[in-house]
């Protein structure tokens, strides 16, 4: 991609498959309109071609609508107003809420991993979703191992400098110094966390777990789950991401795990109440205290605005992704450590993260027009 803009850069020409070489020089003819919002979703792109008489020969709009899903302006509209088709196989367990949740894995006896298990297998083999569940964990593991040997500064202008490797170079001479560390498990879930996102903000292949803004809390906390979990194997990565899965759906159904639309809260929270919900589950617990840990997480992420710096996904997103990371373990061991019984159900966690993040001014909202984008550089 770097060469191919390079190239328009100096020959001034672009060559679309299909058509004549056309005059086209960035410096003047790539306008950027920044501020114009777009009715149909807060996160969307108009695309206009103009002729040398700025007459409009094309348009075209999309919309990132979270979890790595564009769609064009038709495709918008036309799943707002049609109604969800009947499922030819309809699946054991169809819960669209955590309450729902609860109550079907008390009916069944079985866990959140083994009833979503159970609905993924209406539509393929057990072998087919294991591969898919295990190329999914071998993608992140190989983005963090990637996050972890790279150096430099990351693209974008803001000159930030690439840490993961220096912060993990030091925890590997702390551990061969047999140096005492207080905060070792903080310290590799922030590590592996800032390895993804790092990654992420250079362009690397990622897992939208469940946006790429937020994309490195699941695979730390999975990775912190190998590192520190003397019991953990393979079923209990499947599990793990079984039961993230099923958080993330009620999430995403109920609410938004859009930036775009509800802030922060909607990715990073909600990244962070998948995988506290999943390492409750290879811990043992209960669904109860599944569902528990997933509200204790998200819970303590509400009212987070988005507003990155210069519209770009480093600051403060990368140690975002790793605090982010440190909540859900610790929202894991206190549900644990509990019988599963609190005060605010799920449900009802998520429905205020949807009112917040209808309230939430859209200064606030991926926009880069409000708070630290605005302030850093006011400073």
């Amino acid at each position: 991609m770097d060469t191919l803009l390079e190239t328009v850069k100096q020959e001034k020409r672009i060559r679309p498959e299909g058509h004549p070489i056309y005059r086209f020089d960035p410096a003047t003819d790539l306008i950027m309109d920044r501020r114009t919002p777009l009715p149909g979703h807060a996160n969307g792109m108009a695309f206009e071609a103009y002729d040398a008489d700025e007459r409009l020969l094309l348009r075209r709009i999309f919309y990132s609508i979270g979890g790595g899903f564009v769609v064009t302006e038709e495709e918008l509209e036309s799943a707002k107003t049609r109604t969800a088709p009947k499922a030819e196989n309809p699946v054991p367990f169809p819960f669209k809420n955590a309450a729902q949740m609860l109550a079907m894995a008390e009916q069944s006896g079985l866990s959140i991993a083994e009833m979503k298990r159970r609905n993924e297998e209406m539509f393929m083999s057990r072998d087919d979703l294991n591969t898919g569940l295990d190329r999914i964990w071998s993608a992140m593991r190989s983005c963090i191992d990637r996050g972890l040997e790279q150096e430099g500064i990351m693209p974008g202008g803001l000159k930030v400098k690439r840490r993961a490797r220096y912060l993990h170079d030091r925890l590997q001479e702390e551990w061969r110094q047999n140096r005492m560390n207080p905060l070792l498990a903080n310290d590799w879930l922030s590590v592996y966390a800032m390895a993804v996102n790092e990654e992420n903000a250079a362009g690397g292949r990622v897992v939208t777990a469940p946006t790429n803004g937020a994309a490195g809390v699941v695979p730390a906390v999975l990775r912190y789950y190998l590192h520190f979990h003397e019991d953990a194997d393979a079923d209990g990565i499947r599990d793990f991401l079984l039961t993230s899965a099923a958080v993330g759906g009620v999430i995403k159904h109920n609410a938004s795990i859009s930036g775009a639309e509800v802030g922060c809260q909607g990715e990073v929270g909600s990244a962070s109440a998948m995988a506290a919900a999943g390492l409750a589950a290879v811990m043992g617990g209960s669904a109860a205290q599944i569902e528990n840990a997933a509200e204790i997480a998200l819970e303590h992420h509400l009212g987070m605005t988005c507003d990155p710096v210069a519209g770009l996904v480093q600051v403060p997103c990368i140690e975002r992704n790793a605090l982010g990371a440190v909540k859900a373990v610790t929202a894991a061991s206190l549900a644990i450590k509990g019988d599963g019984t609190h005060f605010v159900p799920l449900d009802a966690c998520i429905e205020t993260m949807r009112q917040t993040g209808r309230d939430m001014n859209e200064r606030y909202k991926e926009t880069s027009l409000g708070g630290l984008a605005v302030n850093v550089v006011e400073c």
